[in-house]
């Protein structure tokens, strides 16, 4: 009698799997077909495409041709095989609708805060929960404002000898042999840098600490939200922790250091925290302003890293563009007096380095893309995007290098969750 049952719960586990994706596959079908309007009206207008295995989706896909920088692989495919601007696909566990054009960039971004509005994964506030339990979006807004004198003239200005010294320790230390592994090289010198600029920590041992539990954060931010052992998510959350931890006891002597100061005597991205008021006039716990320099250290760093592999990169295959940055370089170099540092109008004069990096941005984006959340319906070329749904633009394209401006072709992910979804 108990074999018997084991059998049956045997089958009926093996079961499961097999009725879910049907299910998944006739509501995808059923949405694919019509939009539920609040007028209560249907209407055919979604895009084309494949939702791909239940909660995967095409996630595996896309990553895997995104580690070997061929994201632009995974968007021309579809693009071409549904003669589309605009496709439909899933990843990490949501509904995407991409758009493969200029247009679709110009009009999400000339709409912002008219049809749409920032938006991030809740895999966001699971790795780095604040007390408030508020999304990361909507304290966005507050942390630009915070952020918002760094990117001044004259905030960066301040930077430019921490800049200068962390980079000349860098290369001494780092690029002193025949052989370096580029990207894991850029990593710890703009982790340092970061350390500097927001914590106001130089103590190499203490950035050693908080950088390695760093890549477990990355992995875990653009994964499936699944928080399990040995998930990429519940490696990050792991990560979180002990990087809030090591950073709480630096929290705790700068509020004691700062008693009695006011904004002016701010010197890195911490002391603004610890010293700044919230939208109410109250001033931010500890815990949070961990959890909000936690993550500003992981974009700091997660995605700069990335462009500048790629501008040496092309540097290496280009001998021509490399003869002339290091030509500007040195007629920089020439007219400074020996052992003097790097100035805000030396960085002026680096019109073609620049020119090369921005090429280099447009041509390989490093970062996954920013998320954006429709607060009304609107339509594009014919289809209907619902409010609620979840919007990410990736910008991408394979083409030959070129310093001189250059028609661009973009590639909008839009991520779409939805409102009606159970």
């Amino acid at each position: 009698m108990l074999m018997d049952f084991l059998q049956f719960l045997l089958l009926l586990l093996s079961l499961i799997p097999a009725a879910y994706l049907c299910l998944h596959k006739l509501a995808m079908r059923k949405k694919s077909h019509n939009v539920t309007t609040e007028s209560g009206t249907r209407q055919p207008l979604l895009p084309p495409g494949t939702l791909g295995w239940p909660l995967i989706g095409e996630t595996y896909d896309y990553y895997s041709k995104r580690r070997e920088n061929l994201t632009y692989k995974f968007l021309t495919e579809r693009w071409n095989k549904y003669s589309s601007s605009i496709f439909r696909t899933s990843l990490i566990g949501k509904t995407m609708v991409i758009f493969c054009n200029v247009e679709g960039n110009k009009f999400l971004f000339s709409n912002e805060k008219k049809l749409v509005q920032a938006w991030w994964p809740t895999t966001l506030d699971t790795i780095f929960p604040k007390t408030d339990k508020k999304p990361s979006a909507e304290q966005s807004h507050t942390l630009r404002n915070l952020l918002r004198w760094i990117l001044k003239i004259d905030g960066l200005r301040e930077y430019i000898s921490i800049i200068d010294e962390v980079t000349r320790q860098h290369l001494q230390t780092d690029w002193n042999c025949k052989q370096v592994s580029v990207c894991d090289v850029t990593k710890r010198y703009l982790f340092t840098l970061s350390s500097n600029i927001f914590l106001g920590i130089n103590d190499p041992g203490k950035i050693e600490r908080l950088a390695k539990n760093m890549k477990y954060i990355e992995e875990g931010f653009f994964s499936m939200p699944i928080n399990l052992p040995g998930t990429a998510l519940n490696r990050a959350i792991k990560a979180a922790k002990l990087i809030s931890k090591e950073l709480m006891a630096t929290i705790r002597q700068r509020r004691i250091d700062l008693q009695g100061h006011d904004l002016s005597s701010r010197k890195d991205f911490m002391s603004t925290m610890l010293l700044a008021k919230d939208e109410n006039g109250q001033a931010f716990c500890d815990e949070d302003v961990a959890s909000h320099l936690a993550g500003l250290l992981v974009a700091s760093f997660s995605t700069m890293h990335c462009t500048i592999t790629s501008i040496m990169k092309y540097l290496a295959e280009l001998p021509d563009v490399y003869d002339s940055v290091f030509g500007e370089q040195n007629e920089i170099l020439d007219v400074k007096p020996k052992g003097d540092h790097l100035t805000w109008e030396d960085i002026q004069k680096m019109k073609y380095s620049w020119s090369v990096a921005s090429e280099v941005l447009r041509i390989s984006t490093p970062g996954f893309g920013g998320f954006r959340e429709a607060i009304t319906d609107f339509t594009y070329e014919g289809f209907t995007v619902p409010k609620g749904s979840k919007e990410q633009i990736l910008h991408t394209e394979k083409d030959q290098f070129k310093v001189q401006q250059s028609t661009e072709k973009a590639f909008l992910i839009y991520q779409v969750e939805w409102p009606h979804d159970p």
